[in-house]
C-alpha cells in the first residue's frame, strides 16, 4: 500500500513538472505585454511580437550557416555536414583512415610501444578496407587514374568521371582478359574527351604503364560496351593549352581559332588528326602575328612530328586564302 502511494506521488510530481515546463515554454512564445505571438527576426537578431511590435530579445546568436544557397545542388556543395563522399576512392571516402604521423592529439611523439601498436592498427585497417579482390582491383585502378590525371594536369571533374566509367566497367564485367592499367587509362581518356579537355593518345601513353595500341583498343571496347557518347575531339579544344605552354599572346590564340574555323567550313579537317591541326594552327597563327615560335617548339608541346605540322600548316593557309581561281 505504501509503495503504491509513493509511486502515485512521484507520478503526480512528474506530471506537474511537465505541466510547469509546458507553461514556461508557452510563456516564452507569448508577448509579455499583449500576449501576442512572438517571431524571430534572423536579419536583425531580434525576437519581436507580431501584434504590438515589442522587441522581447535582441543581440541573439545566429546559429545557422554563414553561407547562402539558392538551390539544392548549391546547398549540398557548400554544406560541411557529414562525411565527404567521392567516387575517386574505392570506398567513396566513408571508411576510417589512420594517419601516418606517429603523434598523439597534442602533437607529442608516441613511444616505441605505441608506434608498434599504431602500425599494427594501420595494417589491419588497410586489410578491412579492401576485403575482397574487387575492392583491391578498384583501389589500384583509382590510384592509377589519380596519378595519371595529376601528371596530365586534368581537373577534378575529369577524375571523378573517369572513376565512374571504371566502376561501370567493373560492374559490367569488362575486365577479364584486359589489364587494370589499360581499362583505367581508357576510362581517363574517355572522361577527358567528354569533359572537353582532351589529351592525345601520345600524351596519355606517355604517363601510362601500357602501350598506345592497347589503350586505343581498350578505349574502343569500353565505349562500345558501355554505350558512352564521346564526340570527336575538336581541334580548337587543344589550342588554349598549346598557346599557354608556348607563352603566346591572346591575339595568336584567337588567330589560331579563326584558322581552324575556316578549315572546318572548307572541310579541310575531315579525316585528319585534331592534335596535328591544332598544332599547325598555333604555328601558323604565331607566324601571322610575328611571334617567334619554331616548328620544333610546337612539335614538343603537341607530341607530334614536325612533318605533320608542315603538311597541316600549308593546308590551313590554303583554306584561309581560299581556292585559286
Amino acid at each position: 500500500m505504501t509503495d503504491s502511494r509513493i509511486r502515485t506521488g512521484s507520478g503526480e510530481r512528474r506530471s506537474s513538472e511537465r505541466e510547469e515546463a509546458d507553461e514556461r515554454a508557452a510563456e516564452r512564445e507569448r508577448c509579455p505585454e499583449c500576449g501576442g505571438r512572438l517571431r524571430s527576426d534572423s536579419e536583425r537578431a531580434e525576437t519581436v511580437c507580431q501584434d504590438c511590435g515589442l522587441v522581447v530579445e535582441e543581440g541573439e546568436i545566429d546559429r545557422g550557416p554563414e553561407w547562402r544557397a539558392f538551390d539544392a545542388s548549391e546547398k549540398d556543395e557548400k554544406s560541411r555536414v557529414g562525411a565527404p563522399t567521392t567516387n575517386m576512392m574505392h570506398d567513396q571516402g566513408l571508411s576510417t583512415n589512420i594517419g601516418w604521423q606517429d603523434k598523439d592529439a597534442y602533437g607529442r611523439s608516441l613511444s616505441s610501444r605505441q608506434r608498434q601498436k599504431m602500425q599494427r592498427l594501420r595494417t589491419w585497417n588497410e586489410r578491412f578496407r579492401t576485403r575482397d579482390s574487387k575492392e583491391r582491383n578498384l583501389k589500384q585502378a583509382l590510384g592509377e587514374i589519380d596519378r595519371m590525371a595529376s601528371a596530365l594536369g586534368l581537373p577534378e571533374n575529369v577524375r571523378e568521371t573517369a572513376s565512374v566509367i571504371y566502376r561501370r566497367a567493373l560492374e559490367e564485367d569488362l575486365l577479364p582478359g584486359r589489364s587494370i592499367e589499360g581499362v583505367a587509362t581508357s576510362s581517363l581518356y574517355a572522361a577527358a574527351r567528354q569533359a572537353g579537355t582532351p589529351r592525345s593518345l601520345d600524351e596519355i601513353s606517355a604517363v601510362s604503364r601500357v602501350e598506345k595500341d592497347e589503350i586505343a583498343r581498350t578505349y574502343r571496347y569500353v565505349i562500345r560496351e558501355l554505350g558512352l557518347e564521346v564526340q570527336p575531339a575538336d581541334p580548337e579544344s587543344y589550342v588554349p593549352r598549346f598557346a599557354s605552354e608556348l607563352e603566346l599572346s591572346d591575339e595568336t590564340e584567337r588567330r589560331a581559332r579563326s584558322l581552324l574555323q575556316t578549315a572546318k567550313e572548307g572541310g579541310v579537317h575531315s579525316g585528319k588528326s585534331p592534335v596535328g591541326l591544332a598544332a599547325a594552327a598555333v604555328y601558323a597563327a604565331a607566324l601571322l602575328t610575328n611571334e617567334k615560335v619554331t616548328q620544333n617548339d610546337v612539335s614538343e608541346v603537341a607530341s607530334i612530328s614536325e612533318v605533320t605540322i608542315r603538311n597541316r600548316y600549308h593546308e590551313l593557309l590554303e583554306a584561309e586564302d581560299g581556292p585559286a581561281i
